[in-house]
């Protein structure tokens, strides 16, 4: 018999109905006035002051208490999944709407029973291509001196400076998923020698060189650019240390679209103000929001974003393709894709 599916995360109507076609006669619960409305496209959130009131609870309770499925995580919260999943006593298979789904994961603090019970399955994939982009972006906006001509245009300067170029350089890229496969393929582009730095070094197919884990520091002495990709587990917090920071060239730039935790902050903000590197790309920060008087707001070699580069408004038209996909291995009983790991929350 099809599993009862519950859109508990704002979805857009046209989306719910892919879902609803993805399998013949899957039952699907939207009710889209039990969420909370998104802040902008794509929102999986909503304002964190929402509340249901008395009458909503207890109809989200129902639709709870017969959901086999649930599309989404609720709120992006690991208390809200802890408290669905106490209502939820048939659901066997939670799809996350983002890359770091497992995080929430264990954020929820769940029995070992309830993660026996139940899958976990991330969005991993789906936020390559605009993490790879901005990326590419910040580091143009650094070698080309994107802020020296905002001044030279306010200033009605013309100035002659060289610049520098991307094409005969080379990049190491930490992580081979979804994002570091992107960088790879964009780099080609460029003409830029890509260097994968994965657990065992294994060769990717996108890049001209490889280096393990282990040998992270020779791979960032021989590349003009690093971008770091990885989740945030116990086994990737502070890997990219001081000591490791300190084997980057003077003219390399550094990028990270991974997590705050991977990076030693404080010694990367150190190597950024001594000028030891020509420059950041930041995405993610340990902790966020970053703090107003952080110095690396003020740094001109840095180009950062609030964490909010993986955003599109394809976004969720991409979850439920993946979604849609995991659906149809679930009925036949075949593996999903993205499936969390329970021990490491990735």
């Amino acid at each position: 018999m099809p599993a009862r599916i519950l859109i508990a995360s704002p979805l857009e109507a046209e989306h719910v109905r892919s879902i609803a076609a993805a399998a013949d006669g899957t039952e699907v619960a939207f009710e889209p006035e039990l969420l909370p409305p998104p802040r902008y496209p794509c929102d999986h959130r909503g304002p964190p002051d929402w509340r249901r009131d008395a009458a909503a609870e207890l109809r989200w309770g129902q639709l709870l208490a017969t959901a086999e499925i649930l599309y989404g995580i609720p709120g992006d919260s690991g208390a809200q999944l802890s408290d669905a999943l106490a209502r939820a006593p048939q659901v066997r298979w939670v799809q996350g709407t983002s890359a770091g789904a497992g995080e929430l994961v264990r954020a929820a603090r769940l029995s070992r029973e309830l993660l026996a019970r139940v899958a976990f399955t991330s969005a991993a994939g789906v936020h390559g291509g605009m993490l790879a982009e901005f990326v590419f972006g910040g580091i143009l906006a650094l070698r080309k001196h994107f802020r020296a001509l905002e001044r030279i245009r306010a200033e009605r300067a013309w100035p002659h400076f060289p610049n520098g170029e991307l094409a005969g350089s080379s990049i190491a890229i930490v992580g081979m998923g979804g994002i570091g496969s992107n960088v790879a393929r964009i780099a080609r582009a460029f003409e830029m020698r890509a260097i994968a730095v994965t657990r065992t070094g294994e060769r990717h197919p996108d890049a001209e060189d490889a280096f393990p884990i282990s040998g992270i520091g020779d791979a960032f002495a021989a590349a003009d650019h690093v971008v770091v990709t990885l989740p945030g587990t116990e086994q990737t917090r502070g890997l990219i240390s001081a000591k490791v920071l300190g084997r980057l060239r003077r003219t390399a730039i550094f990028c990270n679209v991974g997590r705050g935790s991977v990076v030693d902050q404080g010694a990367l903000t150190r190597a950024l103000q001594r000028r030891a590197i020509a420059g950041a790309v930041l995405d993610v920060f340990e902790p966020e929001p970053l703090a107003p008087d952080d110095p690396l707001w003020s740094l001109d070699n840095v180009v950062l974003s609030p964490h909010t580069m993986a955003l599109s408004v394809h976004e969720n038209e991409r979850i439920v393709a993946l979604f849609c996909d995991n659906l149809q291995r679930f009925a036949a009983g075949s593996p999903l894709r993205n499936l969390v790991d329970t021990n490491e929350f990735y």
